[in-house]
């Protein structure tokens, strides 16, 4: 699905902006009402799956809906159709994630969840690869006929939800079958935790740093790489995160995850003076490759901190409340990158996104040092 995913998201900035005229705040408005949306669907998808006690009917419904929506993207005419088209497409990604998330919790033994996150997000991210790369030749081979690799990227969409469908069984969880199946209640979130809203803030700091990987495709453009290439943007990201997030999972299992949190944010800030700085494209593209070495660093150690902070039996909860704040986080973050790079130019949308990132880790560590007599992780 990420192949598939990344197909699409690799030319789907510059599509918008070149063919379809949209500018810079139409892209940010639409990258963040996508990610706001996947993000609140995972509310209720990881609460439902708590609830019902079975996980993989809803991620297949997930993958599916994603599935159906891909050659929406070949057929649009304006960037209210593409809008239209992430939205559905993100619905899916909300309703799979969460589920998808605690179903490793649900197989993976404690010791090693730091590492099962960090494979996860690996093969993930492997996927995320090949896509931009995909779409590469795929241009090369079609004249830049950007809606037509639009609908050879369905392929791979539909394959992924027939493997899921016919390969993916779901664990024996072990739950009272006499606890009543009710809808999720609000009140719910009560039982999470000190320590689960505490990850969670950080989280949420930490995502209004970081904006759509859609303006760092733009930015490669914008310093002159052609449309056929483009993709390259994001396939680079992809090297440095999938070569780093396994070990950094494992990594996570033996020293206090806190520090590698703020390693990510120093990875972030260099990654963002390098692109605001640059004007060459190599020079761009290693501030892309950095950002993606952030992702590594950063991304499966959350999914890791929310499982361990999390009851087991409201973790499906845990992780939908946890991406619908990242989520709303990111669409004001997105606005705001639009908005900058409108009026001000790119330089000064991740000159801002250093400064956040700057002003997060100044909090965590204090947070950190405040709370280090009564624990020395922050889960």
């Amino acid at each position: 699905m990420d192949l598939s995913s990344e197909m699409i998201h690799a030319l789907l900035p510059v599509f918008l902006v070149t063919e379809l005229g949209a500018g810079t705040l139409t892209l940010g408005l639409v990258e963040g009402i996508a990610e706001s949306t996947a993000s609140i669907s995972k509310v209720f998808s990881g609460a439902l799956s708590d609830r019902f006690t079975r996980r993989k009917p809803l991620v297949v419904l997930g993958y599916g809906l994603a599935a159906v929506t891909k050659p929406l993207f070949a057929l649009a005419t304006s960037a209210w159709w593409v809008l239209a088209a992430r939205f559905v497409d993100r619905i899916g990604k909300g309703i799979r994630g969460s589920p998808r998330d605690a179903l490793v919790a649900d197989l993976t033994p404690a010791p090693v969840r730091g590492a099962a996150y960090g494979l996860r997000q690996s093969l993930d991210t492997a996927g995320a690869l090949l896509g931009p790369l995909a779409a590469i030749a795929l241009m090369g081979l079609l004249a830049e006929n950007v809606r037509l690799v639009f609908w050879i990227a369905a392929v791979p969409a539909f394959a992924a939800v027939a493997v899921l469908v016919a390969g993916v069984k779901e664990p024996q969880r072990h739950v009272d079958p006499n606890t009543p199946r009710a809808l999720p209640r609000w009140r719910d979130l009560r039982q999470l935790g000190g320590a689960f809203w505490a990850v969670t803030t950080i989280g949420a700091v930490i995502t209004l740093a970081r904006f759509s990987e859609a303006f760092l495709v733009l930015r490669a453009h914008d310093a002159g790489l052609s449309l056929t290439w483009t993709p390259l943007a994001l396939a680079v990201m992809n090297v440095t995160y999938v070569a780093s997030a396994y070990p950094a999972g494992r990594l996570s299992d033996h020293i206090d995850r806190v520090w590698l949190l703020v390693i990510g944010l120093a990875v972030l800030i260099v990654a963002d003076i390098a692109l605001a700085w640059g004007e060459q494209v190599a020079t761009i593209l290693a501030g892309v490759a950095i950002w993606g070495l952030h992702m590594g660093l950063t991304q499966g150690l959350f999914s890791a901190l929310v499982a361990d902070a999390a009851p087991a039996e409201l973790r499906g909860s845990a992780f939908g409340m946890f991406n619908f704040v990242s989520g709303l986080v990111a669409l004001v973050a997105s606005l705001l990158a639009g908005g900058l790079w409108h009026w001000y130019g790119p330089s000064a949308t991740f000159y801002a996104g250093a400064l956040v990132s700057a002003a997060a880790m100044v909090g965590l560590l204090w947070w950190h040092f405040r709370n280090a007599s009564r624990t020395n992780r922050i889960y």
